[in-house]
């Protein structure tokens, strides 16, 4: 019996060696489950999670319903590889803007336009002066929305895949952390790389693909308009040097050393105007710019970009206020180099000239206040009046008064020999019954780009005005008439007053034909 336990319990050890040998190099499921990966399998697993926890969190909650001006929108943010903003307009196509450079694009769905609202900016054009600022406050107010919304959605999506992936909320709660990390370094790298100038390139598919082909983009409208601005210029010259070689004008003839002013009115915001006055400066080498109100068609501080040629022309700009200029508008051409602003019947020398002006006291775009009408023009004129009389107390003759209502220099009657105004966009002229004279002026932008609305454009106005360097007074006057935006007429005429004019009547104008 002895001899047979011996092999047994030597088998037996054999066994549980070979066993032990197996065990160790072959662990059981449940060694298996509990072993720990590479820390790096385990980093790269975490962000895996994240990113795939915050688009999802993205794509469920991540996106805000906003009305921008007339505009009901979506807006969201969706991971990018280039970044930049995508506006969708459904059915018509979508714009692409490479307006920044993170891992993190804006989608922005153009839901409809509210009818209501539409509306309204329809019957009151006026608040288009106020849509930007709107517009401005909206994506503001929207992108602050937004971002909370998304910091929201990217870690309740991280954290809730990271418990499920994990089962530990230490573990989800270092995802959800994670996700809110890369949120707001996105976030910081888009601020960063901010291009504005994005929306002057954008790209175009979709039915919208025709758009740059049918209207081009913003920059190359800008350059056409400018090259349509300077041929209308050129042409004002040629045609003035043409006058003034053949015109035969034996009652009067511009003495060089007189005063020669360039009177403009109403330029209501066209860019062309100001190609026009730079020609007129030079080919007549006037002495100052007088213009007599309504540069805006707002008010707006955005607007006030149309003034920056005032300080190249080389020449002082004598300017009062119209009823489509607001304080703002004042303000911005009164920071410009060269400008001399008139205001509240105040009175200054100007090369020689000394000038009375008031700026309108009614600013019609602000529908909120009620037109005060020609009373409120009248005691404007009243107070530009009683200006113009303490300076002739103070011993100080006023040789012209200006102001954008001629209502209202009906007050300086007798008080001066010339006054100017502009607002009726036609010329007319008149003698006060005190003996002044008062001229109106049309309109050097052609009513402005609210022209185009019309069947027949408005033309393009100005005048040069010779005056006496020793009695002030007007000796003549030359009438530029343009054909209105995109036509190539132009047209001068000298005038006389009364008492220069010895039995003549006002020389025949030079024109040139309509172009094809």
């Amino acid at each position: 019996m002895r001899a047979a336990a011996v092999p047994t319990a030597a088998w037996s050890g054999l066994v549980r060696g070979v066993r032990r040998a197996y065990a160790s190099h072959h662990p059981s499921p449940q060694i298996w489950l509990t072993h720990r990966p590479h820390p790096y399998a385990r980093v790269v697993g975490l962000c895996a999670v994240t990113l795939l926890g915050a688009w999802l969190g993205l794509l469920v909650v991540g996106s805000v319903n906003t009305s921008v001006g007339p505009m009901d929108t979506r807006m969201t943010l969706r991971p990018s590889l280039t970044g930049g903003t995508k506006i969708n307009v459904s059915p018509l196509g979508a714009l692409e803007l490479s307006s920044h450079h993170a891992p993190i694009r804006l989608d922005v769905d153009v839901d409809q336009l509210d009818p209501a609202r539409s509306q309204d900016l329809v019957k009151h054009p006026d608040r288009i002066a106020g849509l930007e600022d709107e517009v401005t406050s909206d994506i503001k107010r929207s992108t602050l929305d937004l971002g909370a919304r998304s910091a929201v959605a990217v870690v309740a999506g991280a954290t809730a895949l990271g418990m499920a992936v994990y089962r530990t909320p230490r573990r989800a709660l270092t995802a959800g952390g994670l996700a809110l990390a890369l949120l707001a370094v996105s976030g910081a790298t888009a601020w960063a790389t901010w291009n504005p100038k994005s929306v002057l390139e954008p790209k175009y598919s979709g039915l919208l693909a025709s758009a740059p082909s049918l209207v081009g983009d913003a920059r190359s409208i800008v350059n056409d308009f400018d090259v349509y601005g300077q041929e209308l210029a050129r042409l004002v010259t040629n045609v003035t040097t043409l006058y003034n070689a053949t015109s035969n004008l034996p009652a009067f003839q511009p003495d060089p050393t007189m005063t020669r002013v360039l009177w403009v009115s109403d330029l209501h915001l066209n860019p062309a105007a100001w190609e026009i006055i730079r020609s007129l400066v030079k080919q007549y080498d006037v002495a100052m710019v007088i213009d007599t109100g309504d540069t805006m068609d707002h008010g707006t501080a955005a607007e006030n970009r149309y003034l920056e040629p005032i300080g190249d022309l080389g020449v002082p700009y004598v300017w009062v206020r119209g009823n489509h200029d607001s304080l703002t508008t004042q303000a911005g051409v009164a920071e410009k180099k060269n400008a001399v602003v008139l205001d509240n019947g105040e009175t200054k020398d100007v090369k020689g000239l000394r000038i009375a002006g008031i700026g309108d006291p009614q600013f019609t775009p602000d529908r909120s206040v009620k037109p005060a009408g020609d009373q409120s023009e009248e005691a404007a004129g009243r107070r530009l009046a009683a200006g113009i009389r303490a300076e002739k107390d103070a011993g100080k003759d006023v040789h012209l008064a200006i102001a954008h209502n001629p209502v209202a220099l009906r007050q300086t009657d007798g008080l001066v020999p010339l006054a100017l105004a502009g607002h009726k966009h036609n010329r007319r002229q008149y003698e006060l019954p005190g003996g002044t004279r008062l001229m109106l002026e049309g309109s050097a932008g052609g009513g402005g780009l609210r022209a185009l609305e019309q069947g027949v454009p408005e033309k393009v106005t100005a005048s040069i005005l010779y005056l006496d360097k020793q009695s002030k007074l007007l000796q003549a006057w030359d009438e530029i008439t343009l054909g209105g935006l995109g036509q190539t007429k132009a047209e001068v005429s000298r005038h006389l007053p009364k008492e220069n004019r010895p039995g003549a009547t006002p020389s025949p104008s030079l024109s040139t034909p309509s172009g094809p």
